[in-house]
This record gives structure tokens, sequence and C-alpha cells, in this order.
């Protein structure tokens, strides 16, 4: 049994906190977060305990922490845990500034401690699957990768002034699944974006639209667009061309009848939300983190591949701000 404290007591801290009381192997015992009816909250429903984050670092019963607090805290966090021992789990980014989020990387190699990134999709059994036969070589070697990505509506303007913007908040999934589906680092970015959902993103420094294309050094091209409003729920779909063929990852939807008639060819729309599209696989990546702690594993996503996710997001806003293409 590995008994875990959790940073944070938000809606992401709600879904992890879900999970592991789900787990077999796994116990939540403490909960930290500054707001304390939140914590409560939390600590009450999944029966665990309200305490500081002294406490975490200090009581040897505690395996492993999970960090889903505000991005501005996860460096610290890391560099903490590390520090004390603990196996980390945390959400994604690493950090909002490149330089500091290599610090704490170095910091996770110095101690040896395992720090396992929440880049959730690609535990997702669909995008896994696709995966898997890419890897078979089922189509053959791959050349064009085509990642969307649009939320079914943007999140308040509260939310967009401290994220850190469209590309390193919302774009970072796609640029880790990019990384991974390719198989090697891509060396060129560009980037163009605008603001065509709501204009107060655009009052706040940000987008809410973009569209980036990838190259890697064997020419491989991977085409990633956003947007933060789909008015038909959440756009989540992967295709890969190979010299061989195509592999497709379509929509989840809410059912899967479809309709043939005089009103036309008709079915579901996608499932709204990310919280119904993914929570299969937020299961799987704690049972893969599990896995690694009691194991003794490489973690399947490691910090090193957020830092990596991270670079390709700042290139992104490069690329965006000079409108030139941004060499890797």
């Amino acid at each position: 049994m590995l008994n875990f404290a959790m940073f944070g007591a938000g809606r992401i801290a709600n879904v992890h906190g879900q999970t592991l009381s789900e787990h077999p192997d796994a116990n939540l015992k403490y909960v930290v977060d500054p707001f304390p009816d939140a914590a409560m909250a939390v600590a009450k429903k999944f029966q665990a305990k309200v305490v500081d984050a002294d406490v975490v670092f200090a009581d040897s019963a505690i395996d492993a922490v999970l960090i889903c607090s505000p991005t501005d805290t996860h460096s610290g966090l890391i560099e903490k845990a590390a520090l004390a021992g603990k196996a980390i789990f945390c959400e994604k980014p690493v950090d909002l500034d490149i330089d500091r989020a290599r610090h704490v990387a170095d910091i996770i190699k110095e101690t040896g401690v395992l720090c396992f990134l929440g880049f959730n999709r690609r535990f997702d059994p669909t995008f896994n699957a696709l995966y898997q036969d890419k890897q078979a070589g089922r189509i053959g070697n791959l050349e064009q990768l085509v990642i969307t990505s649009r939320d079914p509506s943007p999140p308040p303007v509260s939310y967009i002034k401290v994220s850190g913007g469209l590309f390193r908040d919302m774009m970072i999934h796609d640029l880790d699944m990019a990384r991974w589906m390719l198989g090697e680092e891509p060396v060129e970015v560009h980037a163009t974006g605008s603001c065509l959902v709501d204009p107060a993103i655009a009052e706040a420094g940000d987008i809410d639209s973009a569209m980036v294309t990838l190259k890697t050094a064997s020419g491989k091209l991977c085409h990633i667009n956003n947007s933060r409003r789909a008015a038909y729920g959440y756009d989540q779909r992967i295709e890969l061309l190979g010299e061989k063929g195509m592999l497709q990852a379509a929509n989840h939807k809410e059912n899967e009848v479809r309709y043939l008639g005089s009103e036309g060819d008709i079915s579901e729309k996608p499932l709204h939300f990310f919280l119904e599209r993914y929570m299969p696989a937020y299961r799987r990546e704690l049972q893969s983190f599990v896995d690694s702690v009691t194991e003794g594993n490489k973690p399947d996503v490691s910090i090193d591949d957020g830092v990596k996710a991270l670079e390709l997001a700042d290139a992104c806003y490069q690329s965006l701000k000079s409108g030139q293409t941004v060499y890797l």
C-alpha cells in the first residue's frame, strides 16, 4: 500500500482523488491546500486529513506526492519532494519558466527520485492502441501526423491570465503527443494563432485559436490545431499517415448509434468534457505511476518529457511573435 499526499483541492485534484480512492494499492493520507474549505471538502470526500506541507515532507510514512496545485507551485513542490525522498506525480507543466523547469529536472537527476509527469493522453486506451499499431509497423514509416484538440468552450479569463497561455496550458498535451507519436524530436516549429472566440482572451494577452507545424530531422511532419471553442463538444482526434496506410483515432461519443434516413446520416456528438473523455486515461496513468514506484521502473512519462514539451511550447510563442520558423 502506497501512502499519498495530494497538493491541491481543485478540479484536477478531485479527479486524482477519485482514481486514488479506487486503486487497491493506494491510500490518500493527506491533502494540502491554502484554502481550508476546499481542502476539507476533498479530504472528507476521500477520507484523508488536511495538513500543511511541512507535515507531508517530514512524514516518513508518505511514499509519494501528487501535485495538482496551481502551475506556479509545481517546481517548488517538486524540489521539496525530491529533497525529502518522496516519489512525485506532477500535473503538467513543470513550470512556466523553462530555466526553472530545467533546474528542477537537474535536482531529480541528482537525487534519483522518481518523477512522473501527468501527460494523461498517452494512457488513453484509444490513443495508446494507435501508438502500438504504429510501433508494430502497421503503416510502415510514419510520414505525417495530424492532431486536433478543441475544447467545447474557453475557461474563465481569470484562469487564462495565470495559465501560461494556450501553448503552455492547452497545446502542451498535444506537443507531448507529437513527440511520442513521431518517435523523434522536432527540430523546426512554425506557429500561427488568432483570437476568434473571446475578445477578453486577447485583452489578457493570449490567443484562443492556433495552428502549429513541426518538422523532425528526418522530415516527418506534424500539424496541430487547437481551438478554445467547438460547438459540438470536446474534439479529440489523431491521424497518422504512413507509407503503407493510415491510422485514425476518432472522437468518443455518448453512444455509437447511427441514424440513416430521410433526415440524413446522424450520430451522437462527441463527449462534452475532458473528464468524460479521459477518465480511463487518468486511471491507467495512476497505475503506471504505482507500478514505477513499487517495481523501481523508469516512469513512462518523465520530468524530461515535461521539459521538452515546455521547450516546444516556448518555441511556439517565439514563432507566433516573430512570424518566423524557429529552429531547435
